[in-house]
This record gives structure tokens, sequence and C-alpha cells, in this order.
């Protein structure tokens, strides 16, 4: 499928990314890229005795994945010139070592710009864990080449 352009959408339209497990080398990896070494994602013996009971992903973690997430769709392959706002993201449920998430998408708004080559996209986001459970939500604002 080619790369959709602003022109191409409308609002309504809705897809769904792969699946991803989410994996103890992840936590291990965010939190050396972050710095982010909270002993909810890396103690096992602290976050058992929290109320979680385990240790669980990182939030922005977990944003992170969605975002990648989305790309292997390829639907905004060369079209997408950037991520300009997150706006009222949720963190509504843990996300633990061996969840499966995925993304759900919908275009909730569309906006032309001052500028001819680009539009504004907006797009509400729900992350999904294997029991069908909302774990984040929240919108993105893209800036998306026009034809």
């Amino acid at each position: 499928m080619a790369p959709l352009y602003f022109e191409d959408l409308e609002v309504g339209f809705r897809f769904e990314t792969p699946r991803r497990t989410v994996t103890e080398a992840d936590l291990v990896a965010f939190a050396g890229v972050s710095g982010d070494y909270n002993p909810l994602h890396t103690d096992a013996e602290f976050a058992r005795g929290s109320i979680y009971g385990e240790r669980i992903a990182h939030g922005a973690l977990v944003l992170s994945l969605a975002t990648g997430l989305r790309q292997r769709v390829g639907l905004f392959d060369g079209t997408l010139m950037g991520l300009l706002e997150i706006r009222g993201w949720r963190f509504r449920a843990p996300v633990r070592i061996g969840d499966t998430i995925r993304v759900r998408n919908e275009v909730a708004e569309l906006r032309a710009t001052s500028k001819p080559d680009r539009g504004l996209m907006v797009q509400r986001i729900e992350v999904v864990n294997q029991a069908d459970e909302v774990v984040s939500e929240g919108e993105l604002v893209m800036l998306l080449k026009r034809r």
C-alpha cells in the first residue's frame, strides 16, 4: 500500500497495528536509555510488595512502543512530518512483562495549515492488551504531507 497523504484521509478513518509482547529486555533497555531505574520497573522484590505485585513497564515505554507499532503499519511512511503534541495521555492499567499490546487508531480531526505542503492530523489512540483492556489512551497531533 502506498503511504497516505493528508488528502487521502477522512475523519473517522481507523486502523489497528500488529501486536507486540512486552519483555523483560524491553524494560531493561528502556531503563538504560531513559535513566529511569524506578524499582517498580527494575527490582522484582520491591515490585512484588507494590500494588502491582510484580514489575511493570514504564508508562513512557508503553507510549514509545505504541508509536513504534503505529509505524510498522506503514500507512504514513515518508508522509509523516512530525509529532507535534501529545494530548490528554492517560495510563489506565499497568502493562506487565509478558503482556501483548496493540494500538487502535482513529483520525479525530484534519485541519489544513497555512503552508500548502502540510496538514494537521489528530488521532485518538488506544493501547490495548491481550484481554482487549485499554491500558493507555490519548491523542497524537501529527503533521502530515499534502500532495
